[in-house]
């Protein structure tokens, strides 16, 4: 038979050892206080009643309530009502058994704020850097067919706000085939928006703003800007910008409902520098082999420049488009000396395009 003595709140039974604290507690079922001792026991905390009564409870079932000067108060996860103060000193083992205080969640108060906030600042930095990177090799995996298909849902947003006119439709696909003649892109638009703008579409396609079209002062100007945009097409930018929005949309708290769901989005969708950077490269190669001269586009810049403004230095370090006098040096820089261009539009056709939206009775304008 087991012999059991009592020295020093030392509770002995065979050749088990427990040390004890001196306990009060509430069952939830009556409103009786009960006193006695708690003492650790495997995977169980024993309270044990001054009269002699045990009461096993599972470590897992404890949840910590509350701290108070005299010691921690407990209760059960399946029984609200039970209430367990420990008085005094806890023994270490027992104390490390018993459930903490949860401020910031059960893994963050285990691993420490700290710790946490360290390891969610490197979770953050890894999702971050997989926006930014991931679209650059997805973005030419997504099949033609569907971003040919998103291309002509926004296309459609924009309802009857595109233009046409018995002479600016074949000059516009004149200008269009003589930069991209073998591999035309879908479709090159003027849309009937008074803003200096001109976007790339998914699936190929290219829309100029009217506002763009009346701010050129050439055929050779907008020979330039159609190019850029073609450029932006034929890389697979549109897609992996849009890739990348959606992605940090998630990321900063949400699916953005706007990207996507009309022009304006796309045309809010910024590309990277570098993409930037690889659609001027792709229109200088175009407008060389189209024999239209690059000049018009270092135009273009230069009066953006004097209107705008490259902005302060740290600016350019940040911004997705290089400065315009960057691009404006570097359209320079590809006109070769002594070229005889030909104009990328005769007057007659350039005139066509600016009187497109005027002459189109039917097209309707769009409003902000």
């Amino acid at each position: 038979m087991a012999k059991v003595c009592w020295t020093r709140s030392i509770w002995v039974r065979s050749s088990f050892v427990a040390e004890m604290v001196e306990a009060e507690w509430y069952d939830g079922l009556t409103a009786r206080k009960r006193t006695g001792h708690a003492s650790l026991s495997g995977s169980v905390l024993l309270l044990r009643e001054d009269d002699g009564t045990q009461t096993a409870l599972p470590l897992q079932d404890l949840r910590f309530v509350e701290r108070r000067p005299e010691g921690p108060v407990l209760s059960l996860n399946d029984n609200r009502g039970f209430r367990l103060r420990l008085l005094g000193t806890i023994p270490p083992d027992l104390a490390e058994r018993l459930p903490g205080e949860s401020r910031y969640g059960h893994w963050i108060d285990r691993l420490g704020l700290p710790k946490a906030a360290a390891l969610f600042a490197g979770i953050s930095a890894v999702a971050l850097a997989a926006v930014l990177t991931l679209p650059n090799w997805l973005g030419p995996l997504i099949p033609q067919s569907w971003e040919r298909r998103a291309g002509d849902a926004v296309i459609g947003d924009m309802g009857n706000t595109l233009c046409h006119s018995e002479f600016g439709d074949p000059a516009l696909k004149q200008l269009a085939a003589a930069i991209d003649p073998e591999r035309p892109v879908t479709r090159v638009d003027i849309a009937n928006i008074d803003m200096v703008n001109a976007v790339a579409l998914p699936g190929g396609r290219v829309v100029v703003f009217d506002g763009l079209v009346q701010e050129a002062e050439s055929a050779d100007e907008l020979a330039g800007v159609i190019a850029h945009e073609i450029g932006h097409v034929r890389e697979r930018h549109v897609m992996q910008a849009l890739l990348r929005q959606f992605g940090l949309s998630i990321l900063l708290g949400g699916i953005n409902s706007d990207v996507g769901s009309g022009i304006f989005g796309i045309a809010s969708t910024s590309y990277t520098r570098s993409a930037e950077r690889e659609a001027d490269e792709y229109a200088r190669e175009r407008l060389a082999a189209a024999d239209i001269s690059p000049l018009g586009a270092a135009a273009f810049f230069e009066r953006l420049k004097k209107e705008h403004g490259d902005g302060p230095d740290w600016a350019a370090w940040v911004a997705s488009h290089p400065v315009p006098s960057e691009r404006q040096k570097q359209f320079e820089r590809a006109a070769q000396k002594g070229a005889d261009y030909r104009p990328a539009l005769s007057e007659q056709d350039f005139g066509a395009l600016k009187t497109m939206c005027d002459e189109d009775e039917d097209v309707e304008e769009f409003y902000f």
